[in-house]
């Protein structure tokens, strides 16, 4: 491992030597300049983690050196040494972006003290900004797959909500498109990424525990409110509060929602006292709001309200172009999750998976190759790792053998045998069992009009 390299700058040799002893024995890889200059140059040919700046230097001043320092690179941690009562240089120091400083003359012991807290908060800072990248990576654009016009509308739509301070945003599409993933994709692109982001399901909470969780109860409000909770809009802070299902809450809480949504405070249940909160919500439906508003189930005041910012997903079925490359998506996740090595998909299975109609959109596609990855021991994903749903729908689409009627004029039958003989063969990628056994036929039989109609050599 790496030793934590430190850079000591003092125009005095008994003081540089005397620090470099002394962080040698607990360590650190130590290396030292007279002046800054050598400062600046070993910074840019070292990258020191931690430099110890005298103020008072021969040439350039320790306040010079700590600017362009700064400037060359901000993460590095500068501790300056100061002359006893300067304060007011001290202070200018931080301002310039010193850690901290500590007075000459100064006690080696607390010099150690110092140095110490100043590399635990830079490993602390640096474990931020990974949990940060990962957060990042987890939810961030490469999560949203698509290339289509429709898809391209979407993440537009997307950026700049992220980036505007809209607090209300109403994502709509089918069951399974991905509306949970645009919501969190949404918050981690924000200005709000360091703060909660938090979701409940409106049809999944019974109508009578719904307010409680979104608003909190203060102790004995209720039989069961033996303590005091909070709710998700204090709980979320700052940040994104995801309501899934909104067409399904109740109209009593619709209008409980409306006002907070009006006001932006709210009272615990049995609480006197009024929070103020700053939290973004996205609303998120499977239903026909406007349906629904005709047929008195949901609040025509409310809709207004959450759709300030409308975002459509649209169902697979019409962005059939990204479906290949979901699938790719989904053959890496899942070969990282259950250690395979599937490298594609054979042209067959590829052929039915664009022209299935993906009811359950891209939730139902994951599904699909999650168990064809398991099932699977071969490096292709071939037709017979489809679900039996998918290959008969698909199938009787594009071979229409189910409403085949013989025409007036007649057919050549022998051109409707080798047209059957050459589909099982593609249905079965070339396996000869497997295709014979499509056409009932034996092995023998099979290769024999194999051979007839020029099939095999």
């Amino acid at each position: 491992m790496r030793k934590t390299k430190i850079l000591v700058v003092d125009d005095e040799h008994l003081i540089r030597w005397s620090l470099e002893q002394n962080l040698k024995k607990q360590g650190y890889d130590v290396v030292s300049a007279g002046n800054g200059e050598d400062a600046l140059r070993i910074v840019r040919e070292e990258q020191p983690d931690l430099v110890l700046l005298d103020i008072q230097l021969p040439g350039i001043s320790g306040l010079e050196a700590l600017e362009k320092i700064k400037e060359y690179d901000e993460e590095i941690l500068v501790i300056m040494v100061t002359a006893h009562g300067a304060l007011e240089t001290a202070v200018h120091a931080m301002r310039l972006g010193a850690y901290d400083y500590i007075n000459k003359p100064f006690n080696l012991d607390e010099m150690s003290i110092v140095i110490r807290k100043a590399l635990e908060t830079s490993d602390l800072r640096r474990e931020v900004q990974r949990l940060r990248s990962e957060q990042s990576r987890k939810f961030g654009p490469p999560d949203i797959i698509g290339a289509s016009r429709h898809m391209k509308n979407v993440l537009e739509m997307m950026e700049k909500v992220a980036k505007s301070d809209a607090s209300t945003v109403l994502i709509q599409g089918e069951s399974g498109t991905g509306k949970e993933l645009v919501a969190k994709w949404i918050h981690y692109q924000s200005a709000r990424a360091e703060k909660p982001f938090v979701a409940i399901n409106c049809a999944a909470v019974p109508a009578t525990l719904l307010e409680s969780e979104l608003f909190g109860h203060e102790k004995g409000a209720f039989t069961d409110a033996k303590v005091m909770k909070k709710g998700l809009f204090e709980l979320a802070d700052g940040g994104t509060v995801f309501l899934d299902e909104i067409g399904d809450m109740e109209m009593g809480m619709q209008a409980k929602l409306l006002r907070f949504l009006e006001e932006r405070t709210f009272r615990r249940i049995g609480g006197t006292k009024a929070f103020a909160v700053d939290v973004r919500i996205i609303s998120a439906t499977n239903r026909d709001l406007l349906k629904a508003i005709e047929e008195k189930n949901f609040r025509n005041d409310l809709y207004y309200r959450l759709q300030v910012i409308p975002i459509y997903l649209p169902p697979l079925r019409e962005r059939k172009e990204d479906i290949l490359q979901l699938v790719n998506h989904f053959i890496e996740v899942f070969n990282r999750e259950f250690n395979k090595h599937v490298t594609g998909i054979s042209k067959m299975a590829e052929k039915l998976l664009l022209e299935y109609h993906w009811p359950g959109n891209i939730r139902e596609l994951k599904n699909v190759i999650e168990r064809a990855i398991i099932l699977g021991n071969e490096d292709t994903l071939l037709l017979e790792h489809l679900p039996l749903e998918i290959v008969a729908k698909a199938s009787n689409q594009t071979t229409g053998l189910a409403t085949f009627k013989l025409p007036p004029d007649g057919v050549d039958i022998e051109e409707v045998e080798k047209e059957l003989i050459r589909q099982s063969l593609e249905m079965s990628e070339w396996n000869q069992s497997k295709a014979a056994k499509k056409l009932n036929l034996g092995i023998d039989a099979f290769r024999y009009r194999m051979k007839k109609f020029g099939f095999l050599k």
